[in-house]
């Protein structure tokens, strides 16, 4: 039976999912896995079964790898800007 993942493992799982999910272009995508990886890890936040441990860090791992695949294509192909995302101010030159 494999060694349970330790908190620090499953807490560097859940930042490296947030780093991920932060990296999505489009800000419907991003949104949207920010929230899942939130509550996701909440869920098991005070899980203590061994196997049940196992099981949830090997398929977010996974899931995560997916993720990573994801946010690189949603790059490539990001669209314009949603109206509730920040918009860069168009700077006026002086001159005119």
């Amino acid at each position: 039976m494999a060694t349970p993942p330790t908190k620090q493992s499953i807490l560097h799982l859940y930042h490296s999912m947030l780093r991920t999910s932060q990296s999505f272009s489009s800000y419907n995508f991003r949104q949207y896995f920010v929230r899942r990886t939130k509550s996701t890890f909440r869920e098991v936040q005070n899980e203590t079964d061994p196997a049940k441990l196992t099981a949830f860090y090997e398929e977010k791992a996974k899931e995560l790898a997916v993720l990573k695949r994801s946010a690189i294509v949603n790059q490539l192909y990001g669209g314009w800007k949603v109206v509730v995302e920040k918009q860069q101010a168009e700077h006026e030159r002086a001159d005119s």
